[in-house]
């Protein structure tokens, strides 16, 4: 029986695209075992024993490309990552029908250098318009390497990338409303029109204080549903109206409301995206600024290019009412062509998965 060993984490973006292809593979073979490896209390977790899915822990730690006296700990934990991941693999790997599929952030860089010891092989595949550190020290030791934007070629060996496109849900292919009710919001007749914001599964403080500051104005033109984050939610429970409802995570849900939404305002992590992209949603992004090497606002330019899309920097939110104009503004009817269609779907999911099974035993 084949073996797969997912790994990547850190955030939901890294996690997403993991589980989509999962389910590819669980729709297509019965002879396929899944196991994910990831961090002990790392988002991966939740997200991925929530589907069912088998999961062995390891000590994780952060990579950053800066001085700090956290670096020290954090490389001893990623020692300890690396062994745990050995042992993880040795004990899996007895009928040397194993693989490892990496989507990057700093738990899958102990599982990919433990892979590489064992001469397992390795899949990478690359999120974002801009190469993470995790997966930039991954390439050096991977077969092949998927990204989602053709930009990302030139942060690789060119003799190993394969452009894929983004491994998206099927869902993000038609505009049926799976779930007609979130919460006590009819997504199908909204009695206003729905203002969805969101600053990822973990929130972002910058995007909840904004709202919170103009609440009273939005809930005038639209209702609202706002992803704060579990860290963040006791803040504005009571703020909760008939015109605001604000939650803390958002589950299988998450694309009817891009679907059902007049307005989008999000971060553009490179799954949000190429999610919207496909839905040829235009959007309002609020591109994270520390991210590395500001990959959030090329994966943004992405969709502006495409879609017309507009992008409100995080300095230009000194002012409210720059933003408070784009969404006032905003015209969700410009509908321009994207790059990212279902022929490129089916190229995501089932290049990838094909290049997987070459490697049966």
């Amino acid at each position: 029986m084949q073996k797969i060993i997912f790994c990547g984490g850190g955030s939901g973006g890294h996690v997403l695209p993991a589980l989509t292809l999962i389910q590819k593979i669980k729709q297509q073979s019965n002879d396929v075992e899944i196991l994910y490896i990831g961090g002990f209390k790392s988002i991966e977790k939740e997200l991925v024993q929530a589907q069912n899915i088998s999961y062995r822990a390891i000590h994780t730690g952060k990579l950053r490309r800066y001085l700090s006296l956290e670096n020290l700990k954090d490389m001893l934990n990623v020692v300890r990552g690396f062994f745990d991941a050995l042992f993880i693999l040795k004990r899996e790997n007895k009928s040397n029908s194993l693989i490892v599929f990496s989507t990057g952030g700093f738990v899958s860089v102990p599982v990919v250098l433990a892979a590489r010891l064992l001469r397992i092989p390795i899949f990478i595949h690359e999120q974002t318009s801009r190469v993470g550190l995790a997966n930039k020290i991954a390439s050096r030791f991977a077969n092949k390497i998927f990204i989602s934007f053709k930009a990302s070629a030139n942060y690789f060996p060119s003799h190993k990338v394969i452009y894929s496109g983004y491994p998206l849900r099927d869902e993000c292919y038609d505009q049926k409303i799976r779930h007609p009710h979130f919460k006590n919001i009819d997504l199908q007749t909204p009695a206003k029109p729905i203002l969805f914001v969101t600053g990822g599964g973990n929130g972002a403080k910058l995007i909840n204080d904004f709202i919170a500051r103009n609440l009273s104005t939005l809930a005038q033109h639209f209702t609202i549903i706002h992803q704060v984050g579990k860290s963040f939610i006791d803040q504005f429970e009571p703020l909760a109206s008939n015109d605001y409802l604000p939650c803390a995570f958002v589950g299988p849900e998450m694309i009817d409301l891009f679907k059902a939404s007049k307005i989008v305002l999000s971060r553009s992590g490179a799954g949000t995206v190429c999610e919207l992209l496909a839905l040829q949603k235009p959007s309002i992004f609020i591109p994270l600024k520390i991210a590395q090497k500001n990959e959030q606002y090329h994966n943004a330019k992405e969709a502006q290019l495409q879609l017309s899309s507009v992008i409100v920097e995080e300095d230009q939110m000194l002012d409210d009412q720059i933003l408070l104009n784009a969404i006032l503004n905003f015209n969700s009817q410009k509908i321009f062509s994207s790059e990212i269609t279902s022929d490129s779907n089916e190229k995501a999911s089932e290049l990838i998965l094909k290049y997987l099974s070459q490697f049966r035993s």
